[in-house]
């Protein structure tokens, strides 16, 4: 009981500090999803843009930056915690499923995709999920591809393109997007 009125209370303080026409944009972004908690846009062109081909999408609490693109193919589900923003340009294409955890920090220009979007030669065209952990930060211009598991706590480098799998509280970087330390050994010794 407490948590929920100290959740509510918490969201009335947020839309009270906000811009009013950032609340408006939100509501009227709110429309492409089906489900959605507290959404705010902030004010700037060109507005976040949502295409709903037939998926399901998601959202808590989550703060959207012009230029944000959201795809979600037929059958497909996107699923934005609360708490989380998306930057400037940033773009999320769903074949299949992308998960994005609470408290997440997503700079510009960032690439999120669950798929190839065309097949390569003469095979099947290939998706395979995309979850990103709770309190991951995202730096601008990196590339998430498709079947990647970014554990909770993480931070992905600027201009990264991950292609593999990234254990909780890593940093990556690099094109490579190899794990450069661990956050839990830092402080330590």
């Amino acid at each position: 009981m407490f948590d929920r009125l100290t959740y509510y209370w918490q969201r009335f303080q947020r839309a009270r500090q906000s811009n009013p026409l950032n609340i408006i944009l939100g509501l009227y972004l709110r429309r492409s999803f089906t489900k959605a908690g507290f959404i705010q846009v902030e004010a700037g062109w060109p507005l976040p843009h949502v295409r709903n081909a037939g998926g399901r999408i998601e959202v808590g609490n989550v703060s959207f930056f012009p230029g944000v693109r959201i795809d979600c193919w037929r059958g497909a589900l996107v699923k934005i915690g609360r708490g989380t923003y998306i930057n400037r340009n940033t773009e999320i294409i769903a074949a299949a499923s992308v998960v994005i955890g609470a408290d997440c920090k997503i700079a510009r220009d960032v690439l999120i995709m669950d798929t190839d979007q065309h097949s390569i030669g003469v095979g099947d065209l290939v998706n395979k999920p995309v979850e990103i952990g709770d309190r991951v930060w995202i730096g601008s211009r990196a590339i998430v591809l498709k079947g990647v598991t970014i554990g909770h706590d993480s931070v992905v480098g600027a201009g990264a393109i991950v292609v593999k799998s990234v254990p909780p509280h890593s940093v990556v970087v690099g094109p490579a997007a190899r794990v450069v330390k661990d956050l839990r050994l830092e402080g330590q010794g």
